[in-house]
């Protein structure tokens, strides 16, 4: 199961999260995410945390969702898996009736 850790402290470690998880089963991974692409590595505020089964997860959420930690209440929530559909894309809708002249016209009459 995977769980989205939300308002984390910048502080956090992902060993800190393990530590925190581990109470509740067997911890598979932790990924706080970062800014390594633009390359700051600053931290985001929130992570993924994956562990092995969906009963320790729920376990993991019922017990940790708002406590604080760093001085921060952290949320937590099961992350959603990435869908194998592809994502339709909608193009703009072409507004009616708008003028085609690129003046405008002045309210008090004149030209």
């Amino acid at each position: 199961m995977n769980i989205y850790v939300g308002n984390l402290s910048f502080d956090v470690t992902e060993e800190e999260l393990q530590r925190e998880f581990t109470l509740f089963g067997e911890v598979l991974s932790v990924n706080i995410m970062n800014d390594k692409y633009i390359g700051s590595g600053q931290a985001r505020g929130y992570a993924y945390v994956e562990m092995s089964s969906k009963a320790e997860g729920k376990a993991a959420i019922a017990a940790l969702d708002n406590i604080t930690l760093r001085q921060k209440k952290i949320s937590l929530v099961e992350a959603l898996p990435l869908s194998d559909k592809e994502i339709e894309i909608s193009r703009p809708v072409k507004k009616a009736n708008w003028p085609r002249s690129k003046t405008r016209r002045r309210s008090d009459g004149a030209s």
